[in-house]
């Protein structure tokens, strides 16, 4: 028996659809049905998308998800079918802010969508953000001033590509790099390009298939209360690297 198997038997009985009604609006036979509800035949693509579409869920989440343990009414449902998001909220039905600390990032790349997962994390409300749901990220190292090590982002989440814009910052979660909070640059086709603030950092490319989530930047919270540093005198080799960073934009320039 297959997780899979005991979701969609899960689903149909919360539904209470028979088996041959659901058959009857997947177009396939109740035999062929009933071998995918016992596990003993595993269902093709076309089939996998007939039942998402049916119950209005993800594939990922009918393949990967135990839905006997969470009630599908608290996910996060999105147009088109895309995607099912794992939320958390209130009595009153409001959003929680997740918010993803250091010592349980490690493990978000597998479990953002986990409901299990997401329950655990730690949880605070920000009234004032207003709709969307958000998120909130821990912020490493100095490449995106003024930023700190050990603040936290929160990201109001985006559920299409088409709605991220040039200049603007994200946390991008990837399969290649996993979390990371960068500037955003669109300018190729297939690819996004993550920037850096601070240009020391040299800019990369990941490509659109590799992004899991995006979660625009809304708003900071960390705790130093720092005066802004006074400009030092650019280190001989600060300007070196700066030079080969430049050198390097312009040869990729070239190319295009």
């Amino acid at each position: 028996m297959s997780l899979f198997s005991d979701n969609i038997r899960t689903l149909r009985a919360r539904h209470k659809i028979s088996q041959e009604k659901l058959a009857e609006s997947l177009c396939i036979t109740r035999g062929r049905y009933v071998k995918y509800e016992d596990g003993t035949s595993e269902a093709p693509y076309d089939i996998l998308k007939k039942i998402a579409h049916y119950y209005h869920i993800s594939i990922d989440l009918l393949l990967s998800v135990d839905l006997r343990k969470i009630d599908t009414e608290d996910l996060l449902k999105l147009e088109n079918n895309r995607l099912v998001l794992p939320i958390m909220v209130d009595r009153e039905g409001e959003n929680f802010i997740e918010v993803v600390t250091q010592k349980v990032k490690a493990g978000y790349l597998n479990g953002y969508a986990d409901p299990e997962y997401i329950e655990n994390l730690q949880q605070i409300s920000l009234p004032f953000l207003g709709p969307g749901k958000h998120r909130g990220f821990p912020v490493e190292g100095d490449s995106m001033p003024p930023h700190e090590d050990g603040s936290i982002i929160i990201g109001r989440y985006v559920e299409s590509l088409g709605e991220v814009l040039d200049g603007k910052t994200y946390i991008f979660i990837t399969k290649s790099e996993g979390m990371v909070y960068k500037r955003l640059n669109k300018n190729k086709k297939n690819a996004l390009i993550l920037e850096s603030d601070n240009r020391l950092y040299p800019n990369y490319e990941v490509k659109a298939s590799d992004v899991l989530e995006i979660w625009e930047y809304v708003c900071n919270i960390g705790r130093s209360d720092m005066k802004p540093k006074v400009s030092e005198p650019v280190s001989v080799e600060k300007m070196f690297l700066e030079l080969k960073r430049e050198i390097s934009e312009m040869k990729e320039s070239i190319k295009k």
